[in-house]
This record gives C-alpha cells, structure tokens and sequence, in this order.
C-alpha cells in the first residue's frame, strides 16, 4: 500500500482529503516552504474549513505520521502472524513497517526534508511506534520459542532479541546507511534471531 493510499483509507472523507492534499504538498515543496494555504487548495477547500479541523500544519504532519505508522504496524502485525519461517517474516514485517515507507519518502524531491521534520518534532511517536514494532517482534519470536521448545533464558529474552533487531535498523538509518544496507543489516539480525531459536 503506497503512502497516498493509506492516507485514502482515512474513515473521515474530510480528514483524508485535507491529509492527502498535505502529503502531496509536503512531498512536493518539503515541510518548510509548505504552508496551511497550500494545504488548503490541495484539499479543495477554505483555510477557514481547514484551521475547523487542524490549527497548524504541524499538527497535520503528526496526524498523517501517525496515520502511516500505525498502518505500519497493522501490516506488520499481519504478516508476522501469518504461517511460515520467522525470519522470512520478521523480514517481510520489517519491509512493511520501515523500508518500504523509507523508500516511498525518499523517491521524493523533499523526502529527505520530512524524514528529519519526523526526527525535529514527532519524537513521542516515533517511540511510541518503535515500542509497538518490538511488541509485535517479540511476540512472534515468543511464539517460535514455544514452537521450538527453546526456552530463552540466562540473561536472553525475546524482547532483548527483538530490540536487538529493531536497535540494528535503527543503527543504520543513524550512518545514513542505504536502503539496500539497511535491509541487509536486518536481514543478519534476523538470521542471528533464528539461530538462536533453533539450538
């Protein structure tokens, strides 16, 4: 699902629009040189109606984040669920949650711009969300335990396996690594995961 049809699946008509049209502005002129006008006719409507929903545009950047990244865990949630190898699906959640979103922005010309407008304000979210994406990765490694009868133990838990995962991606979108490092980056923590659930 790209970022403009998550956006579509908004339940309120309005919202979607006025969301849609911001994603499109943001994506177009970048977080800074987008202002509530330009919103605003990308929605097809007043900046009165607008500031009716919204008071600032910052308020909408945090709205469609939280918007993306909870669709994010929605995808990830459902493919880690799915039947099959856990590492081919801790990959796939991981596509879904991160690297697919990752490349949508960066295709971009200001994809770069609301990555680090993500990074300057939305901070809480961002945790909030990577506390949901290790939840959902350490449930699942849990689930392959029992199914393995591997007891994790001895100082090594689920959760430390799962945010050794999580804290392998997130170093390598701190080196500015590329999507392709990155991917191969999780794609060792996951094989590292696996290992130690098949002893």
């Amino acid at each position: 699902m790209s970022l403009l049809e998550a956006i579509q699946n908004e339940d309120d008509p309005k919202r979607a629009r006025i969301l849609e049209g911001a994603m499109k502005t943001f994506l177009a002129y970048g977080y800074e040189r987008t202002t509530m006008d330009d919103i605003a006719k990308a929605a097809e409507m007043s900046r009165p109606a607008l500031y009716l929903i919204f008071r600032n545009k910052s308020e909408i950047y945090l709205a469609i984040g939280s918007m993306l990244l909870g669709r994010s865990l929605e995808q990830a949630s459902a493919l880690l669920s799915r039947p099959g190898p856990l590492a081919d699906r801790m990959m796939q959640a991981f596509e879904a949650a991160i690297f697919s979103m990752i490349e949508a922005i960066q295709q971009s010309p200001h994809g770069a711009d609301i990555l680090d407008m993500k990074n300057a304000f939305a901070a809480e979210l961002m945790e909030t969300w990577r506390g949901g994406l290790v939840d959902l990765v350490t449930g699942a490694i849990e689930t392959e335990a029992g199914r393995t009868r591997v007891r994790l133990d001895d100082g090594l838990t689920a959760r430390d396996l799962a945010m050794l995962a999580c804290d392998a991606i997130e170093g390598a979108k701190a080196r500015r690594a590329s999507i392709d490092e990155k991917r191969r980056i999780a794609r060792a923590a996951v094989m590292l995961i696996e290992k130690s659930l098949a002893r």
